[in-house]
């Protein structure tokens, strides 16, 4: 992919520049922080990581972080891993989330949307009523600092509520969506022990009911810490034996009370999708996740008490923790609980229309998914609120760029973003005051140090390289659970770079400062010493309208030769033949490079996913190259299990 791509597809004008919260906190910073006041983002992203303890202070003063009891420095010990914020300070992530409501307590802190139903709102001060007395009563069953509570819960108040309660009684949140099945979610909160259980009885999706009462119950036996189950009757049911109802422990009229956590004390556990083995349980904490996301939403997103911010979701994906951090900024955030595609293709664009949503997230499978249905945005909705689209899940291709920019609006900031749940935030993205380029990330974040580095740990500019982040970021993870000496702690990102955080993506920085993610580096192509991103394979043949989706892989062959196969998924009615063979190979040949036309195109019945909605590419390489079904895979972080059956079957073949 070229880097040199001079034309900006999107500027911003010179009001939005002025009128951006990053704008104005470069100036302020620059008064009382020393921070540069010429010289634009560039030069604010350099400071921020020259001054690291300079930019984060001014972070939280800026924000107006509440320390209840005072910080003694900003960062203690800098060393990755174990970097130490702001040692000695105390505070809470949800008495921050909930600060709106001391001013506008009858404005909308939630819009529920499901696939049936018009918005609807949860006020902050209602939302903040909830929070308290569910809190009270979380500590009334003996809930303490530290100890796990969990939930079994789609996209829907009630979760925001119960994560927020769980914060502020300084116990430790964990979520699972319920299309998850019993096995990859006892897979995660076996590991945590939780003494709570919030569930639902089913979820409304796809335009159908999906009764969950019978994994609920398996939940109930298998995880022996629970002291209590909370059942929210989603589906109308009544609550089982010995389950509590969540009516009665949210309506008492109570004053939320937040116990005052040091800053490194865990906030939440996140899942990574743990292909093969048991999940990580990666937790972070609660003042590293409230300056980070202050800084990503409030800076980078430009949110603010005017805006309505809505990405498409799961409780079982750290975007959901991400969309509830909006509520640190004072926006409204927009909950939809349903399918992306009910009743049609555009189901995510009629969302954001009706809750007049100006930040609209997504993932680049969705939108490229809706160029290849036809689907005209601006025709069919009103999209006058949105000011900003943002991608992530994977990288958004050129084609998904041009197709927002033609079918939404001219004048529309596209924001591609790219991170990761081990940090719940992002490496690099939006910067409203950037332009943006066709097939770029805008820049990397403030405060974040990345780097493309070649095997040798040697920086590389408009080259392909691993990304690295040089120096901490305070969400990056305390610890895993279960991990007593920090060993697969450090194992997963610091074994490659000692003291520097290797990620597993391949980037290029470019001389303009913009950033390209060309996929994951543990599955790159590498064909005669050329290294390349699958994702730049993915783009150019998923252009092809016969193909649904497809996968690709690199398989070192024992006798020192190399096995590429592509793998495609066809849309209905569409062949695999002779012309259209020709057409793939013909289009990987001119538009990326000879050298990675594949050695074989085979047809399959479909491409397996991370719950979370990832290709995966090793578990099939490891399932090609002879490994075992139940050693390559985890089979409770797969979507479709029986989809796995087929590269088993043609490995045996091949053997």
């Amino acid at each position: 992919m070229s880097t040199a791509n001079p034309l900006p597809l999107w500027q911003p004008d010179p009001e939005r520049i002025a009128q951006a919260q990053i704008t104005k906190f470069q100036a302020w910073a620059a008064e009382r922080h020393g921070a540069p006041s010429e010289g634009g983002y560039a030069a604010l992203h350099r400071w921020s990581v020259d001054q690291l303890d300079t930019f984060w202070k001014a972070v939280t003063e800026w924000f107006d972080v509440r320390f209840s009891a005072p910080y003694a420095r900003v960062l203690g010990d800098r060393s990755m891993p174990g970097a130490q914020w702001f040692p000695g300070g105390t505070l809470n992530y949800a008495e921050h989330a909930l600060r709106a409501a001391t001013t506008r307590g009858e404005e909308p802190a939630l819009l529920y949307v499901d696939e049936t139903h018009e918005p609807r709102p949860v006020t902050w001060s209602e939302l903040r009523r909830q929070v308290g007395s569910l809190a009270a009563e979380l500590r009334a069953l003996g809930v303490r600092p530290g100890d796990r509570v969990s939930g079994y819960l789609p996209n829907i108040p009630q979760a925001v509520v119960a994560l927020l309660a769980t914060a502020a009684v300084g116990a430790v949140w964990t979520s699972c969506a319920p299309d998850f099945g019993a096995r990859s979610v006892l897979d995660r909160f076996q590991q945590v022990e939780p003494v709570v259980l919030f569930t639902v009885d089913g979820y409304r999706y796809g335009g159908k009911e999906h009764d969950r009462r019978d994994i609920v119950a398996e939940l109930r036996r298998e995880l022996p810490t629970l002291r209590a189950v909370v059942h929210i009757p989603l589906l109308g049911t009544a609550a089982p034996e010995g389950a509590l109802e969540w009516s009665t422990l949210t309506s008492p009229d109570v004053d939320p009370v937040f116990e005052q956590v040091p800053f490194d004390h865990p906030l939440w556990v996140l899942y990574s999708s743990g292909t093969t083995g048991l999940p990580k349980a990666i937790v972070q904490s609660q003042g590293g996740i409230l300056v980070e996301h202050l800084k990503q939403l409030g800076l980078h997103c430009d949110l603010g008490p005017e805006d309505r911010f809505f990405w498409y979701t799961s409780t079982g994906w750290m975007m959901w923790n991400f969309l509830v951090s909006g509520l640190l900024t004072g926006t409204t955030i927009v909950l939809y609980d349903g399918s992306p595609g009910h009743p049609d293709t555009g189901a995510q664009w009629r969302v954001a229309e009706r809750t007049g949503a100006t930040l609209f997230g997504t993932s680049a499978a969705y939108v490229m998914a809706c160029r290849k249905a036809g689907v005209h945005p601006s025709r069919d909705f009103d999209l006058s609120t949105v000011q900003c689209v943002a991608t992530t899940g994977s990288p958004l291709p050129p084609d998904g760029f041009r197709w927002l920019h033609d079918e939404v609006r001219e004048d529309l900031w596209i924001a591609s973003v790219s991170g990761g749940t081990d940090v719940c935030s992002c490496f690099a993205g939006a910067v409203p005051t950037l332009p943006v380029h066709i097939g770029e990330l805008q820049a990397p974040c403030l405060g974040t140090d990345l780097q493309s580095w070649d095997p040798s740990g040697k920086p590389l500019i408009d080259e392909v390289g691993e990304l690295v982040v040089t120096h901490p970021m305070p969400s990056m993870p305390i610890y895993f659970w279960n991990d007593p000496d920090g060993s697969r702690y450090h194992d997963s990102y610091f074994a490659m770079y000692p003291g520097v955080w290797r990620h597993g993506d391949w980037i290029t920085l470019t001389s303009r400062g913009s950033v390209i993610i060309h996929g994951r580096s543990d599955s790159t192509l590498n064909r005669q010493g050329v290294r390349m991103g699958s994702a730049d394979i993915y783009e150019v043949v998923e252009r092809l309208p016969e193909i649904k989706e497809s996968l690709v892989i690199g398989i070192e062959q024992p006798d020192g030769g190399y096995w590429m196969p592509l793998f495609v998924h066809l849309i209905p009615g569409a062949v695999l033949d002779d012309a259209l063979l020709n057409r793939i190979k013909q289009t990987i040949r001119e538009q990326l490079s000879p050298r990675h036309v594949p050695d074989e195109i085979i047809e399959v019945p479909g491409v397996p996913h991370t719950l979370t909605g990832k290709r995966i590419e090793v578990p099939v390489k490891r399932l090609l190259q002879g490994t075992p079904l139940e050693k390559a895979v985890n089979p409770g972080s797969i979507d479709n299990l029986d989809l796995l059956g087929f590269y088993e079957d043609l490995a045996r073949k091949r053997a």
